[in-house]
């Protein structure tokens, strides 16, 4: 399995997962030429802008240790983007979503799922 497959993967098991602790995901892979963001979810509560990390083990760095700030600088012009043609009013949150997993009859399976709320803020500097 290639890893944009996997990648693939990893989001569904992500969605999966958000709507199982009652997120209602509202978009997945919405790109934009500046940035992409995997999925677009809501709470009660909050908008969330979500990067999933799918990797096998952690031994070199975590999922989340590859959000570098470029990477958090994309996700955030796509949000504004997204949020710009669509009206939201509630409070807005980056999360990220690493999973783990091993392959098994040539199909991913999950090991370790770790949801980070609040992975990156957004403040007055950005």
């Amino acid at each position: 399995m290639n890893t944009k497959l996997i990648g693939r993967w990893g989001e569904m098991e992500a969605a999966k997962y958000l709507k199982s602790e009652k997120y209602k995901p509202i978009a997945m892979g919405f790109s934009t030429r500046y940035g992409e963001i995997d999925i677009i979810a809501e709470s009660k509560d909050f908008l969330i802008f979500v990067e999933v990390k799918t990797r096998k083990d952690a031994s070199f760095a975590t999922a989340k240790d590859y959000v570098t700030p470029a990477k958090q600088r994309r996700i955030i012009t796509a949000a504004n983007i997204w949020l710009a043609e669509n009206c939201c009013e509630k409070k807005i949150r980056f999360d990220v979503i690493e999973l783990y997993y091993r392959m098994e009859h040539n199909a991913p399976y999950l090991v370790t799922l770790n949801h980070i709320e609040n992975a990156f803020y957004v403040g007055t500097d950005n």
